[in-house]
């Protein structure tokens, strides 16, 4: 029986860029395995962290942004998300998508955590905040984005996520950790 380590024991042989464009390079690598096998690995590199933000009042309730996302082929409910150019300020990149999506601006800002999105395929980061003290706006939509904003209150949120009715994996993890903090 061999014993796991903590160590790095993937052994990259070759790595060849398959794709790439301004949010993501696809490359094909070549490695041998923990195991010691040859194997084939496709990596995912995302140039931007992923960002989520849970706006909440001070009635308890959260906004949540739908839209139609073409790579699930499926309408999905989820916080306002977006990106921040790998090196960015994170926080600002935040505060710039609520503010674009949902036209919310808050005072208080409490980051919940860094994950990681898919880490059998990909490096990509998302970082998670709790957005409160909200002063409402108007909001400024991208052209790729057509959205819906609707108020809920929190405990409902964690009723869609438990129906399976949200899915993104930024809006169920940081949903379900508000809703601790905030003993729901």
């Amino acid at each position: 029986m061999r014993v796991a380590t903590t160590e790095n024991n993937w052994k990259t042989l070759s790595s060849e860029t398959v794709y790439e464009n301004a949010w993501l390079e696809l490359s094909h690598r070549e490695v041998i395995t923990p195991g010691g096998s040859n194997g084939i690995y496709g990596l995912v590199k995302f140039k931007n962290q992923a960002i989520g933000i849970i706006p909440l009042d001070s009635e308890g309730n959260i906004y949540l942004v739908g839209q139609f996302r073409y790579a699930i082929n499926e309408y999905s409910w989820e916080i306002p998300e977006g990106g921040g150019i790998l090196g960015t300020d994170v926080l600002e990149a935040a505060k710039r998508e609520l503010k674009e999506e949902t036209g919310l601006i808050a005072n208080t800002w409490t980051k919940l955590a860094r994950i990681h999105t898919s880490n059998s395929a990909t490096n990509e980061e998302g970082f998670l905040y709790v957005a409160e003290d909200l002063i409402q706006k108007e909001a400024e939509p991208e052209d790729t984005e057509d959205l819906q904003v609707k108020k809920i209150p929190l405990k409902e949120a964690v009723e869609m996520v438990m129906r399976s009715e949200i899915t993104d994996s930024l809006s169920v993890c940081a949903i379900l950790m508000t809703a601790r903090l905030k003993n729901i």
